[in-house]
């Protein structure tokens, strides 16, 4: 039985000798709220603190802020509950917070005299903040707020615990300015040759933001984001944020790493995109799926392949026709002016040719030539960032590759290039699509195969998988990473719901776990790679329409998933 299925009856007995804070109240509110817990930060130790079994220690790593914070183990039947006596008044309303980390976290309150109330969360590699808020009794001067881990868990760690509202008279930590969180959604906006352009949420409380480059601060800025300059060509920097304000210094955030393009071209436009990356395709007709302009594109999508480019009478070439009648009456100036916004925010937003219905054929060096003219004249015309090629009935890799060269050499380093091939483009170096794309590995962003309405395939252990597992993402994109590509341009492609595809959807957690495997060498199935990629450059999915149908659960869960990849 999991936790959550058994917290609520957790809370009503056993549950009162956990984690607990006491709070003895005195009447009437204050003018103003405050923090009535003591020794909120552990900063004193476990002054103030009882924990069951000896389970509990302070600790100065990691920290939420300050110097210490509480470590508590679960063992044997013990689930390292610890507690606190804190002073509350009656008919009064308080939040009760608390910064935790490491394995299952809980946290609650009880004899609150009213309706008690508890909140918990899985195990997490970075600090994540708990919050409910409950409600005294009219007659009620005590409660007891807990907070514990779960049996057979990894230890928790929590910090920063915080019961505001009333002053109830127990000597607290008050009220006033407080240490700011930890920034979240620290990410790579950017790069150049010799610059990397970060971005972060705002904190709530935050005055100002450090900026950290592999472990020293380098600047300190007031928005949320920042260009880091003078940086070498090529290489890898890791950078970390913090929110400050009149308290003090928050922890660091989780750390994301940059690398500068290389200096004189080449790269595929890779340089120019987070390390992980997240595509989607924007489909530029209703299908029964959520209509979007592209400003309605959820931001977890660092690559948008608009869908498609339609072939011409010209062998080779294409050109595009956007369907502003299927698009409630989208304009080509607003589908303009929105791809320049995605591209201010860091976005690439590129022209996808083939599709399951394309036709467009390149097999002699003049419809090479043809295909390379008609891309850039689309990419200077709507301001496309380079193409994607979906060509799902064949395509010739002599002249795709001298297409693609021509189109380089026309459209300078910046060039994005993404491939979609089906599964069984991929079972081969010799195969016309992998053999394409090694022909063009210099110059190459990312192939996004796409792992669905494929029958049965070969891993790269010479074992048959089927769709629809971890093991099949994994041992087929072995493949790819053994067969010549780098890790940065190797994606997995999946449907973003059951009506996107015919077959091969898989849910968000399998296509994470997948990733996982992949970079970490965590979370695999029966296959399990003989080395980490941990420079796997992320996922794809058909399409954002599809994603948005379905509430966006799917850039939701594997977007935020891949942008924290290491």
């Amino acid at each position: 039985m999991s936790p959550q299925r058994r917290s609520a009856r957790f809370w009503s007995g056993a549950v009162t000798a956990a984690l607990a804070l006491t709070f003895l109240g005195t009447g009437q509110a204050s003018a103003a709220d405050v923090n009535n817990a003591q020794n909120a930060g552990f900063e004193s130790g476990l002054g103030n603190w009882t924990c069951s079994a000896s389970s509990g220690t302070t600790v100065s790593s990691p920290v939420h802020s300050g110097s210490a914070a509480l470590k508590a183990t679960p063992a044997g039947q013990d689930d390292a509950q610890c507690s606190q006596t804190v002073a509350v008044r009656p008919g009064s309303t308080y939040t009760l917070s608390a910064w935790v980390q490491g394995g299952y976290a809980f946290l609650g309150v009880t004899g609150t005299g009213t309706t008690d109330v508890s909140t918990w969360t899985p195990d997490s590699s970075s600090w994540k903040q708990l919050s409910t808020s409950f409600t005294t009794g009219a007659s009620t001067t005590s409660v007891t707020v807990y907070t514990h881990g779960w049996y057979g868990q990894a230890a928790y760690y929590a910090d920063d615990v915080s019961v505001y509202g009333p002053d109830g008279g127990g000597g607290g930590s008050g009220g006033g300015p407080t240490i700011p969180a930890a920034p979240g959604g620290l990410t790579v906006s950017g790069t150049t040759s010799s610059s990397v352009s970060l971005a972060w949420n705002t904190v709530s409380g935050a005055t100002g933001y450090n900026v950290y480059r592999d472990g020293t601060k380098i600047t300190a800025v007031t928005g949320t984001s920042a260009t880091v300059t003078g940086l070498a060509a090529a290489t890898s920097y890791s950078f970390q944020v913090t929110a400050t304000n009149s308290a003090g210094e928050s922890a660091k955030s989780g750390a994301v790493t940059g690398t500068t393009a290389t200096s004189g071209g080449g790269g595929g436009g890779g340089g120019t995109l987070p390390r992980h990356a997240v595509t989607g395709y924007w489909q530029n007709f209703d299908n029964g799926a959520t209509v979007q302009k592209l400003s309605d594109v959820s931001a977890q999508y660092d690559i948008i392949a608009v869908a498609f480019a339609d072939a011409t009478t010209t062998p080779g070439a294409v050109t595009f026709n956007l369907d502003s009648a299927g698009l409630g009456g989208y304009t080509v100036d607003q589908f303009k002016a929105d791809i320049k916004a995605k591209q201010a925010a860091g976005k690439k937003v590129i022209v996808s040719v083939g599709g399951q219905n394309g036709t467009v054929s390149v097999s002699d060096s003049t419809s090479a030539t043809n295909f390379a003219n008609s891309v850039y004249s689309l990419m200077q015309t709507y301001g496309f960032d380079g193409v994607d090629i979906d060509l799902e009935n064949g395509l010739n890799a002599t002249y795709m590759s001298q297409a693609l060269r021509s189109l380089s050499a026309k459209a300078g380093p910046s060039l994005i290039i993404t491939m979609a091939p089906q599964t069984i483009d991929m079972q081969s170096t010799s195969g016309s699509y992998f053999q394409t794309a090694l022909n063009i590995k210099d110059i190459l962003t990312v192939v996004n195969m796409q792992y669905y309405n494929s029958g049965s395939m070969l891993g790269c252990d010479g074992k048959v998988y089927s769709q629809g597992s971890v093991d099949f993402l994994t041992a087929l994109a072995c493949i790819q990473l053994e067969g010549g590509l780098a890790p940065s341009q190797v994606g997995l492609g999946l449907p973003a719901s059951t009506s996107a595809a015919g077959s091969g959807y898989v849910s968000p957690t399998v296509v994470n776990n997948a990733l996982d495997c992949l970079a970490k060498g965590t979370d695999c199935g029966s296959f399990k790679p003989s080395k980490t990629y941990p420079d796997l450059r992320g996922a794809m999915t058909w399409s954002t329409n599809w994603d948005a149908s379905a509430g966006s659960s799917w850039s939701g869960s594997v977007g935020a998933h891949v942008h924290a990849l290491p």
